[in-house]
């Protein structure tokens, strides 16, 4: 009996050294900076890097989690004076994201789809409309400005995108519009 006791001595000291190990505290260094998925138009909360991070953060393209997507339509629908629920999303192929190291900005451009079911996010999606910027600073929120017509020539960004930027997002220097799609 004493045996059975010493073994299950031993068995449980052994399981709390393997649990202990499993809720270890996570990575003190990001290979990419925070995303802003936690980060919303209303919410203001925010994604922290751990005070031991010692990679260097890069400008570099993010993805766009169902987070980001919702913050950017939330962000655009408030531009446009709308709820978030007269947008189903962002337009396919003409959304980009990407994170700018040396103003320690996220940036985004995007088109809205508008609800079938909302003629004014139909109105509102059109022409200068059409096409959205957003930025916001770490740690802050999204802001979004129209620049529908800023690929027109002659129109002025009404956000310029940081050239880094422009150059991941293979946009032509100086536009703040994606190049029109081949098709």
């Amino acid at each position: 009996m004493a045996r059975k006791k010493l073994l299950a001595v031993a068995f449980a000291a052994c399981l709390s050294v393997v649990l202990a190990g499993c809720s270890s505290s996570p990575k003190a260094a990001q290979s990419t900076p925070p995303v802003a998925g936690s980060t919303s138009a209303t919410s203001g909360s925010t994604t922290t890097v751990p005070a031991a991070t010692t990679t260097t953060l890069v400008t570099q393209n993010l993805v766009v989690t169902t987070a980001v997507r919702a913050a950017l339509v939330q962000a655009g629908a408030t531009l446009k004076g709308l709820p978030a629920s007269d947008f189903t999303g962002l337009a396919p192929g003409m959304t980009y994201y990407a994170y700018d190291a040396t103003t320690a900005t996220y940036w985004a451009g995007a088109g809205l789809l508008p609800s079938p079911s909302s003629l004014q996010a139909q109105v509102s999606s059109q022409d200068d409309g059409a096409y959205l910027l957003f930025s916001m600073p770490a740690g802050g929120v999204w802001t979004a400005v129209n620049d529908g017509l800023g690929g027109l020539p002659g129109s002025a960004c009404p956000a310029p995108v940081p050239a880094a930027i422009l150059a991941l997002w293979h946009w032509p220097a100086g536009t703040c519009n994606p190049p029109p799609q081949q098709g």
